[in-house]
């Protein structure tokens, strides 16, 4: 019932921008809380990138600090992710997630949903 959807990725040079975008979808009575964006490599683990608080409490991974920005829209449901001075080393599927709650004929339930995921590659 709730969906997030990402867009945004691609193919960029070293010292490139990138700018992705999640939009998260649900009913009127979906409230949403923390969002971030996380990265998973050939080979690796997911990790998390960067999240923001509803109140736009920022934080950040420290492969990032300073070239990343978390963004969010709280009135078009939509997280942000400014990519900037990118490297070969940030080449991943970016994934978008979220979490809130949600008033349901069972009552008030948590979620917590993520994106199908944005290519992310970045050449030398």
């Amino acid at each position: 019932q709730v969906q997030l959807v990402e867009s945004g990725g691609g193919l960029v040079q070293a010292g490139g921008s990138l700018r992705l975008s999640c939009v998260v979808s649900g009913s009127k009575f979906t409230i949403i809380n923390d969002m971030g964006w996380y990265r998973q490599a050939p080979g690796k683990q997911r990790e998390s990138v960067a999240t923001i608080t509803s109140g736009g409490s920022a934080n950040y991974a420290d492969s990032v600090k300073g070239r990343f920005t978390i963004s969010r829209d709280n009135s078009q449901n939509t997280v942000y992710l400014q990519m900037n001075s990118l490297e070969p080393e940030d080449t991943a599927v970016y994934y978008c997630n979220a979490d809130g709650h949600m008033l349901s004929p069972a009552g008030l339930r948590t979620w917590n949903n993520w994106g199908q995921g944005t290519q992310v590659t970045v050449s030398s």
